[in-house]
């Protein structure tokens, strides 16, 4: 086998997962066509990018399913795309971290709250991780929040501290200082 066969595979399974990602990101953005921000102007898909942008860089998450998921973390909650859709697309894999990511709309809002909060508590380390980007995201965008949403925000982001508190994966330690140091800072 010559040398440049033996690089070339590395690359091969690199620009695999790197088409995972960049796919979801392109779905995502057609799935969220026209939804803004709450300040009314910025495109809602900036959102979902700066939530996979802040697990891999900040939490070190290197998994492109991963971050793929992190991309789509809101499509099913806020868009016409499905389960099924994302399955088809991305694999079960990355369409169960969204899934896990959504909120049942069908539940009255006390109850959709809570029942949300213990689906993501029994979630994978991962699914965390990207709630806790989430959470990261919209702490940093909450000035464009009236008062009482960013209170509720800061209020929810404190209870997810405590989730994540029982977590000793060296990036869920990673993701909580961040989240904490944020709240700090606000």
């Amino acid at each position: 086998m010559k040398k440049s066969e033996k690089r070339r595979t590395p690359r091969r399974k690199e620009t695999a997962g790197l088409a995972i990602f960049l796919e979801a990101v392109s779905f995502a953005a057609r799935a969220h066509e026209g939804q803004k921000r709450r300040d009314g102007q910025t495109p809602y898909i900036s959102h979902p990018m700066r939530v996979a942008m802040i697990l891999r860089h900040l939490f070190g998450v290197k998994d492109e399913t991963v971050l793929a998921a992190a991309v789509l973390h809101d499509v099913l909650e806020d868009t016409r795309q499905d389960y099924d859709d994302l399955a088809a697309r991305f694999g079960e894999r990355a369409a169960s971290y969204a899934a896990m990511l959504s909120k049942d709309n069908r539940l009255p809002e006390p109850l959709r709250e809570s029942s949300y909060l213990i689906q993501l508590k029994s979630a994978p380390l991962v699914v965390k991780l990207i709630k806790t980007a989430d959470f990261y995201d919209n702490l940093r965008d909450s000035s464009a929040a009236h008062s009482t949403p960013r209170e509720q925000l800061f209020k929810r982001a404190r209870a997810w501290l405590k989730v994540l508190a029982g977590e000793r994966d060296e990036r869920a330690v990673r993701a909580r200082h961040h989240l904490a140091g944020l709240l700090a800072k606000i």
